[in-house]
């Protein structure tokens, strides 16, 4: 299947590798410059730019079926969506609607959260709102922070749905369940000066 990533770090990175693996063609990247994902692909020879805050349809390249978004800071576009045969597709590290945001690995331990997970979605004009097409969870330890929590069981979590939803849309299967609005919650970016004086 041809693929549009666009990302960065480590699952950005991770992800592009596994495409390849899966012999799936990388038709472009999106990566920061000098990021890990960037350099990767100039040494794989695969195209590579920066889309910056926003991907618009001019970034997507003839013939995209699947734009994949692994630790993309970008907004993709409606334009760009529609570029691509199938839209797009990220992922979350909360189980989505709970925790949307861009913190919500912070929030989860903040809350007290005891089970966490992650969700790769649809993606749509409304952030972290867009129709599930995978998720799993995990629970939290006591002692985790954002990062154990990350790199034990999120991070890897990440790469392994995305994978397993770009092998499902290359098979024809096309999942897509509604996110259940009224357990729906939004916080913002998670600020400890702000938290620091409710002790």
């Amino acid at each position: 299947m041809r693929v549009m990533l666009v990302g960065q770090s480590w699952l950005g990175v991770q992800t592009f590798h596994a495409l390849r693996e899966a012999v799936h063609d990388i038709a472009s990247v999106c990566a920061p410059p000098g990021d890990r994902l960037h350099r990767a692909a100039v040494d794989a020879g695969v195209p590579v730019a920066d889309a910056g805050r926003v991907l618009h349809a001019a970034s997507v390249p003839p013939g995209v079926e699947l734009i994949v978004c692994a630790h993309a800071h970008a907004f993709i576009t409606q334009g760009a969506r529609d570029r691509a045969r199938h839209g797009a597709i990220g992922y979350h590290p909360s189980l989505l609607p709970r925790h949307r945001g861009r913190d919500a690995i912070r929030w989860t331990l903040h809350m007290r959260d005891q089970v966490a997970g992650g969700t790769v979605y649809w993606m749509t004009d409304r952030a972290d709102a867009g129709p599930i097409a995978a998720q799993e969870w995990c629970w939290v330890r006591g002692d985790d922070t954002p990062m154990t929590l990350w790199r034990r069981e999120l991070g890897p979590m990440g790469l392994r749905l995305l994978m397993d939803v770009v092998g499902d849309v290359a098979a024809g299967r096309i999942i897509r369940v509604d996110q259940d609005e009224s357990a729906a919650t939004w916080e913002p970016a998670f600020e400890r000066a702000a938290l620091s004086s409710g002790g």
